[in-house]
């Protein structure tokens, strides 16, 4: 049983130091989406990772970001190649298209002056206070409106914005150059919960309650966490920066 089980994501005849193919993760063009902001020249990106942790960073695989002129872009091949073992079926994204749309988020509450976090807070008790005289108070997690929930940061796959930093709690990437950097990308492995489920777009509230509804790409990184990709303000193609929240 155990040499089966030391077989589990290994190929025969595949070495440990054998090139795979990396999985194509997203391809994003500035026409379509606002807060792309690509480097001069380029006008498309594409998202790539390696699908083993050991290349990345702790518990998520390894990001590649690959800025590109559409114009200069050759034959798509039929058959992209695909590499033949990966360390989790998590991620394995499901082939999908996307259809931007823009909304409007807020900073993350930590980063916050203390005084405008203390009059958020007064507001929430408010509010639940309210419901509760009504008679409308619900047991149900995400019945009231909270500004983490409802108002901050957005939840699911998505391009700039605010990021999240409820693992870690926030911190500063700075890139090797000296700038400050961006969230340019969050992957995510829910595009809502139920504590945010005011984010549903309207197409999908029928689907609220279907089990998957909310995991379309079948994409998982961490422990069902999100991974948020950072670029330097000044020069995109930099090296980027990573987080897992």
């Amino acid at each position: 049983m155990l040499s089966v089980l030391q077989q589990e994501h290994r190929v025969q005849g595949l070495g440990v130091t054998d090139p795979i193919p990396l999985l194509p993760l997203a391809q994003l063009f500035a026409k379509d989406v606002a807060d792309l902001m690509p480097p001069e020249g380029c006008d498309l990106l594409q998202v790539l990772w390696c699908p083993f942790d050991a290349h990345g960073t702790p518990q998520a695989p390894g990001v590649h970001l690959r800025w590109r002129n559409s114009a200069e872009c050759g034959e798509v091949l039929e058959t992209p190649p695909s590499p033949e073992v990966v360390g989790s079926d998590g991620y394995v994204p499901e082939p999908c298209t996307v259809a931007p749309e823009q909304v409007t988020e807020h900073a993350y509450q930590e980063l916050l002056s203390e005084n405008l976090q203390y009059r958020i807070e007064e507001w929430e008790a408010e509010l639940e206070e309210a419901a509760e005289e009504s008679g409308d108070e619900e047991e149900d997690e995400g019945e009231f409106v909270t500004y983490h929930h409802d108002l901050s940061v957005a939840p699911g796959w998505k391009v700039g914005g605010c990021a999240s930093w409820a693992v870690t709690g926030p911190h500063e990437n700075v890139c090797s150059c000296g700038a400050a950097m961006r969230l340019l990308l969050t992957i995510a492995s829910h595009e809502w919960d139920g504590g945010t489920r005011s984010w549903v777009p309207l197409e999908d509230r029928e689907l609220v309650a279907t089990s998957g509804a909310n995991i379309p790409t079948q994409v998982t990184v961490g422990r069902g966490g999100s991974l948020n990709v950072f670029v330097c303000t000044a020069d995109a193609s930099h090296a980027h920066a990573v987080s897992l929240q």
